[in-house]
């Protein structure tokens, strides 16, 4: 037994030298080169990699990078978050205290005056706002104004001498395959450059946008930040991935900056957003009703309804029109037209390029601001009131209910007039979605509504 031993303890140690050995003299391994408080830094690979033959060796990105990166800041958001809790606060009661949350991402430097822009989520509920310049001097924001549908925010700083800054480009100009630069500051890492192609535009991603979509990485913190052409122009503002990780794996998406120049343009003028609208709706081509009808393989965009008083309306745009053009922009998906409909505001006019009948028409449109919402929390769509419908409900104010989820039909809603919502009045649309956005999901909402009779009633949901 003790031979058996002392045979297994030496095959043990021979394989411990073994292994050793090889660790030492033959194995390449990866090595941590740096790392700090923030985020770890590996060495993925100890070859040198030549940029000949990769095809970006004639693209010359530095002129657009020296620009950028100067113009491009970091902005930090506190914003008051409860603390957790004790276990004496358990049996003796709870005391409520605020404890400050950091957030940071990145913004874009628009005028010599200090006018930034940012995603609204970088900014959204901060209760204090910093930004820090490449030159590493920091000064105390405010905010302008913020479109939270686009996630874009305007904020502004006080400076006594010119900031530098990106000017607007064209979007609608931006090609598939164009070298872009992505300018942030990802994992608080300042003026970080990454460079890419863009690899589609109009790209919707659920939330009835338009999107351009490039394979430049860009991580966390660099939200806000810019993407730029090789001249310097800022053509979007880096948005989103799509990650399982929550890092990027591919491909990022910005806002365009032609829809981003409209909102901030709004907001100076306005401190709002007006949003305009031609007055269609679409069908989903993945439906089965546009499966059996044959218009899910349809190059363009199918009119499935003509919204009343609208410009489609007075324009004479009818049900069953393709648009496939509108001001020489191709139009393929409806979330192309939404794009570029995103730029214009309430009274601009549009040259609508459609297919009828197998005939091809040019339709000039007015643009006109959006009269239809779908509501928040209980997802119902209503309408401002017409004049028709002020006289019909005898009624000034209220929005009409056109539609209602498919849990909600057998209350017979459709149709009647919201006046109020939890004792708030509503006077349009806009109150409207002021109002729904404040429901909780978890209280009680009560609705007043009329009918065409004039005759109210309170609906309660819970």
């Amino acid at each position: 037994m003790k031979k058996i031993g002392g045979l297994f303890l030496v095959a043990v140690m021979a394989g411990v030298f073994t292994l050793g050995t090889y660790k030492i003299f033959f194995e390449k391994s990866d090595s941590l080169v740096y790392q700090n408080e923030e985020m770890p830094v590996f060495q993925t690979s100890s070859s040198s990699i030549a940029a000949s033959g990769v095809g970006i060796d004639e693209v010359d990105f530095t002129n657009a990078a020296e620009k950028t990166v100067n113009a491009v800041v970091h902005v930090k958001s506190i914003t008051s978050g409860r603390s957790p809790g004790n276990l004496m606060e358990f049996f003796y009661g709870y005391q409520e205290r605020t404890t400050p949350q950091v957030g940071t991402g990145s913004g874009v430097i628009i005028s010599p005056d200090g006018h930034i822009v940012t995603n609204n989520h970088v900014i959204a509920q901060a209760t204090q706002l910093s930004v820090t310049l490449n030159n590493n001097k920091t000064y105390e924001a405010t905010v302008v104004g913020t479109d939270p549908t686009s996630d874009i925010a305007l904020i502004k700083v006080e400076t006594e001498e010119p900031l530098p800054y990106l000017v607007f480009g064209d979007s609608d100009n931006v090609k598939l395959g164009e070298w872009v630069l992505a300018v942030g500051n990802p994992f608080n890492l300042t003026s970080t450059v990454t460079a890419g192609i863009v690899s589609a535009k109009a790209r919707n991603l659920g939330r009835n946008q338009s999107f351009i979509q490039t394979d430049a990485a860009v991580n966390p913190g660099n939200s806000g930040g810019a993407l730029v052409n090789t001249n310097g122009e800022l053509v979007g503002i880096n948005t989103a991935i799509t990650s399982q990780t929550g890092s990027y794996i591919g491909y990022s998406f910005a806002v365009p900056s032609n829809i981003a120049r409209k909102i901030v343009q709004d907001l100076l003028e306005y401190g709002d957003v007006i949003k305009g609208v031609i007055g269609i709706r679409t069908v989903d081509p993945g439906s089965e009703y546009a499966r059996s009808n044959g218009i899910d393989q349809v190059d363009g965009v199918f009119i499935g309804e003509v919204e009343e008083d609208s410009g489609a309306e007075t324009a004479g745009l009818k049900n069953g029109d393709v648009i496939k053009q509108i001001d020489n922009i191709r139009i393929r998906k409806f979330a192309d037209l939404t794009g570029y409909i995103a730029t214009k505001s309430p009274g601009d006019m549009v040259d609508v390029e459609l297919e009828r009948d197998g005939e091809m028409l040019i339709v000039p449109v007015e643009v006109r601001e959006r009269q239809i919402l779908q509501l928040p929390v209980l997802g119902f769509t209503v309408k401002n009131l017409s004049e028709q419908d002020r006289e019909k409900y005898d009624t000034p104010l209220g929005v009409k209910i056109i539609g209602v989820p498919e849990n909600s039909r057998k209350y017979g809603l459709e149709g009647k007039v919201i006046v109020e919502v939890d004792g708030q009045e509503i006077r349009d649309i806009k109150d409207a979605r002021k109002y729904f956005s404040a429901i909780s999901r978890y209280g009680q909402t009560s609705i007043t509504l009329m009918d065409e009779n004039g005759e109210r009633e309170r609906v309660i949901f819970q």
